[in-house]
């Protein structure tokens, strides 16, 4: 699938039940490490409950996926340097492309009309939030996880309207940082969840990497489908 873009043509997959009918969009981003079978199956499990996934990738800039070759398994060994690699193409990265996507996913002929919605992983959370940020009669829920979610400081998250649930690794944020975002995301209005999934590490949701935790992934579903029933179903 390729997405046109204001730089470019950015590939990408969609996942949805084939049922020949519409269905709410969800703009999925990857975490760092991009496209690959672990984000292809989390785009599929949330296609199940009802959604129409767009994955894009969001380094096509610098090539299709993969845009840096990964090991089957990321462990803590390989993940310093892969980063290394792959920060110079994350500081790159426009706003720009947000518009690409969400209109490219409104546009297909199985998305139903009405909000959308966005989530992320890692960085890819920052990006939904900031999606969210940017289209804020679009996006109606925004969901992310192990995020650097408050990079951009609290005045961003002030202009928050959808429905959100940030899910924090243990090691990602401190108790008191958390009690400072929360304050944030309450100044907002909008339905906000955001808490510590306990025990967890950075990429706690990534089953392809040593920082995987099966009870944080549970987590994360409990959170994210309901929060999309909930919020989508508004429109």
């Amino acid at each position: 699938m390729q997405i046109p873009t204001t730089d470019g043509l950015a590939d990408g997959f969609a996942v949805y039940p084939d049922h020949g009918e519409q269905h709410p969009g969800v703009l999925m981003y990857p975490d760092a490490f991009g496209i690959r079978p672990v984000i292809r199956d989390l785009a599929g499990e949330l296609a199940g409950h009802g959604y129409y996934v767009l994955v894009p990738n969001f380094f096509y800039r610098d090539g299709p996926t993969p845009v840096i070759g990964l090991p089957a398994h990321i462990g803590e060994t390989d993940r310093s340097a892969l980063i290394a690699r792959l920060m110079p193409l994350i500081k790159d990265m426009t706003p720009e492309h947000a518009d690409a996507y969400l209109g490219f996913l409104t546009a297909q002929p199985e998305v139903g009309a009405g909000p959308v919605a966005v989530t992320g992983y890692c960085i890819g959370g920052l990006l939904a939030t900031r999606t969210a940020v940017a289209h804020p009669g679009e996006v109606a829920a925004l969901a992310a996880f192990h995020a650097p979610v408050a990079a951009d400081g609290p005045e961003s998250l002030i202009r928050l309207t959808a429905d959100v649930h940030f899910g924090h690794a243990a090691t990602d944020i401190t108790p008191e940082a958390l009690g400072e975002l929360n304050q944030s995301l309450d100044a907002a209005g909008a339905a906000c969840t955001s808490e510590i999934y306990p025990g967890t590490v950075h990429g706690f949701t990534m089953s392809d990497t040593d920082a995987f935790d099966p009870a944080g992934l549970r987590l994360h579903w409990d959170r994210l489908v309901p929060l999309l029933g909930r919020a989508l179903a508004k429109g």
